[in-house]
């Protein structure tokens, strides 16, 4: 056998494509540039997230965590029955508060009220109560109403703009804590033109976004029907009424305040026959928000209703 006329041939080495050897980390001069693909798939700059979903769901918790740091949770210090929701209706004169009044106590009760007059208290859930009242359009009034209203709807004449109630009520409300806010624009059947129509409802809203905030809720009444405002319309914004949230200010929160849905005199009818000027004996009826009031704490009570009481005794 002739062994030195031929040589062995050798096969040339095969790096192995899967397994264990095949995982192990490249040396950083193995590739082009010194960079592996491990490390270029893992750029921080280039490659912050291999999912959208995972991306989504980390901004949405970062997001979460913010405004939980934001929002100092409250305490709920209601017991028992929560008292009703205050939905505080303002607008200036002849622009259709007592109707929007009637329109929504009808929605809710199926019932025609034939006049406004005082606080409204209706039922609107399982678990939860609204009470309407207007707005006086007095300054001292609307000081004193801004003081218990969980919900401000302003009422905009649409045919004619913003006028300075609602700027007015607006300073108040900044002053006392800035409950929630909607603004409702009637008596917008009274434009023929239709592009005109459409001009004048986006300059009022954007109107409206600079004095509240971008993005703000404004409802269109577009006219009456049988001398009420349309159902569907209605219904619309009884349904945010219904399921909006109301965070709890911290000012009243921290001061007891009673809104008084009626009152009685009780004065010995003798008393008053013999002198028309004696003191009086008045009870007053309604919900205690805020904190507890303790036994023989002073209350201040406004002069809108002072006013009201003696018209009425």
């Amino acid at each position: 056998m002739d062994s030195g006329t031929k040589e062995q041939s050798h096969k040339s080495h095969r790096s192995r494509q899967s397994g264990p050897s095949a995982k192990k980390k490249a040396k950083p001069g193995s590739k082009k540039g010194g960079i592996s693909d491990h490390q270029k798939k893992h750029n921080p700059k280039a490659f912050a997230f291999s999912s959208t979903e995972k991306a989504k769901r980390l901004q949405s918790r970062a997001t979460e965590k913010e405004q939980r740091r934001l929002h100092v949770p409250t305490i709920d210090r209601n017991i028992g029955e929560p008292a009703p929701y205050v939905v505080l209706v303002q607008g200036p004169p002849k622009v259709g508060k007592s109707l929007l009044i009637k329109s929504l106590v009808k929605h809710y009760t199926k019932h025609n009220l034939p006049e406004v007059r005082g606080p409204i208290t209706i039922v609107s859930g399982k678990q939860r109560r609204l009470q309407f009242m207007e707005c006086p359009n007095d300054i001292n009034g609307m000081i004193d109403a801004v003081k218990f209203a969980d919900l401000a709807l302003l009422l905009i004449d649409g045919s004619y703009g913003f006028e300075m109630e609602t700027f007015e009520f607006l300073n108040v409300l900044q002053v006392h804590g800035f409950p929630k806010v909607m603004g409702v624009l009637t008596h917008i059947d009274k434009f023929k033109d239709v592009k005109k129509l459409k001009k004048t409802k986006q300059r009022l809203k954007h109107r409206f976004w600079t004095e509240i905030y971008d993005g703000a809720k404004l409802f269109y009444l577009s006219g009456l029907i049988h001398g009420r405002y349309h159902k569907r319309e209605i219904h619309n914004l009884a349904r945010f009424i219904s399921v909006m949230k109301f965070h709890p200010l911290s000012w009243r929160t921290s001061h007891p305040y009673v809104l008084v849905d009626r009152f009685e005199d009780v004065t010995p009818p003798e008393r008053v026959e013999m002198n028309n000027k004696c003191d009086r004996n008045v009870i007053l009826y309604g919900y205690l928000r805020g904190c507890n009031l303790k036994q023989g704490t002073k209350a201040c009570i406004p002069k809108s209703f002072l006013m009201l009481l003696f018209s009425k005794v």
